[in-house]
């Protein structure tokens, strides 16, 4: 590992310009940030342009001595934690994980940068998102047995780490930055957990166009939803609320932990084929760590790999094309209708993610007396979290949702957030076979 010297923040500078736009200077300010960590000089350099990269900026670079990199830092708020990445990428190798570990790291408070030597594999979640848009279903069966075989890998690694510990241990994890970090404001302790971080900012006091309905936080938040005829128990209002008391990581404590990558969505993970068989191996462990509460580890990639698919949340504007979503208030419920459904590969990954993965690890969790009563609350609450939380869903603010992904991005959070009042969707039916 290389550490750099200067107090030039450059890569707090490039994350500026690249919002500005001002791609080529970003560039600059990154060649020179790598040539003082790894004390060559950068040559040609390219930051990637792609709808995965939500919260962090990557990209490739060539050195004066002839190495191609793969460099990424994270791009967002409030997180100085890069390299931890580092020490946490050699956790995961140490523990058996198929990972990426990194050439270079540097740390420093708006220099935080990683480096891996480049690989010409092409991330899962391309080749996926390949099949669907060219509907070749017969290069599906290998992508589904890549999955089923990494899954089936990733629980053979982690249920040895499955331990107790204390709730100082629990709350130091850095996942609670994809989850209980975002729903609170630390420097604010009036705002009650739930309404505060992102939700704060993304949506409470905003107004929603959801379709041909234009409504305000305070009307949206609490309302009911009945989604494709099916309704549902709980509002956006309680969803967030409940979402910032159960998944306190003080609430998660008493449910066992384990070693684990934290956010292992396809778009962080490699299909490598320089082995006979080919294997998915991850990279990017910005929160990985010994003590994750057992129910959060794969949640990011349950939902990431399944339910933001095709398209709707990494792709909003192409929403339009693909489906048809009708939205309808009546008094206190809103109404919305819509053609999305998961695609034959991403319900077998749906399928095998429960049976590889969710159930022995659950199964394992009632044989110690660890797995609470209300374990389908905090799974659904998790799974609530992740589109809601990782990008605005807002038509009109930071993310670029239009009135009919932020109609459907919501309905599909309260559809995975909250349980059906009579009717048994295909996502309750899935949960409730996995104990």
């Amino acid at each position: 590992m290389s550490n750099m010297t200067g107090s030039e923040p450059l890569a707090a500078l490039a994350r500026q310009l690249v919002q500005a736009g001002e791609w080529q200077q970003a560039a600059d300010a990154l060649r020179q940030l790598i040539s003082e960590v790894t004390g060559v000089p950068a040559g040609q350099l390219t930051i990637n342009r792609d709808q995965y990269s939500l919260n962090s900026l990557n990209g490739t670079v060539t050195l004066d001595d002839g190495r191609a990199l793969f460099f990424k830092y994270h791009n967002e708020e409030g997180e100085d934690k890069t390299i931890e990445e580092y020490y946490n990428a050699e956790l995961l190798r140490e523990s058996g994980f198929r990972v990426d570990v990194p050439v270079y790291a540097c740390g420093e408070p708006g220099r935080q940068i990683l480096m891996y030597t480049l690989r010409h594999d092409r991330r899962m979640a391309d080749i996926c998102r390949d099949i669907e848009q060219q509907q070749a279903w017969d290069q599906e069966e290998e992508i589904e047995e890549a999955q089923r075989r990494a899954d089936r890998d990733i629980l053979t690694h982690t249920l040895p780490t499955l331990k107790a510990a204390t709730v100082s241990a629990v709350a130091a994890e850095p996942i609670h930055q994809l989850f209980h970090h975002r729903l609170i404001s630390p420097d604010n302790p009036e705002i009650t957990a739930g309404f505060g971080g992102r939700v704060a900012r993304f949506y409470v006091d905003k107004t929603f166009r959801l379709e041909d309905e234009e409504l305000e936080w305070q009307t949206l938040s609490n309302l009911r939803w009945v989604i494709n005829g099916v309704a549902y128990q709980h509002s956006l209002r309680q969803l967030f609320a409940e979402a910032g008391i159960r998944l306190a990581p003080a609430a998660l404590a008493d449910h066992g932990v384990i070693t684990a990558h934290g956010d292992a969505h396809n778009a962080n993970v490699w299909f490598d084929t320089h082995e006979e068989i080919p294997q998915l191996v991850s990279f990017d462990p910005a929160f990985a760590g010994r003590n994750i509460p057992a129910l959060l580890a794969e949640i990011k990639a349950t939902f990431h790999n399944i339910f933001a698919h095709p398209l709707w949340l990494y792709e909003p504007s192409r929403c339009g094309e693909l489906y048809k979503v009708t939205v309808m208030r009546r008094g206190d419920t809103l109404f919305v209708d819509h053609n999305w459904q998961l695609t034959p590969l991403r319900a077998a990954f749906l399928r095998d993610k429960g049976e590889e993965y969710w159930q022995p690890l659950l199964a394992q969790l009632v044989r110690r007396g660890w797995l609470p009563s209300h374990w389908q609350r905090i799974f659904r609450l998790a799974m609530f979290c992740c589109p809601t939380l990782v990008l605005d869903l807002r038509a009109g603010g930071f993310s670029g949702h239009t009135p009919t992904s932020s109609a459907l991005g919501l309905a599909m959070a309260v559809m995975l957030g909250s349980e059906p009042v009579e009717d048994r969707d295909e996502f309750s039916g899935w949960l409730a076979g996995l104990v």
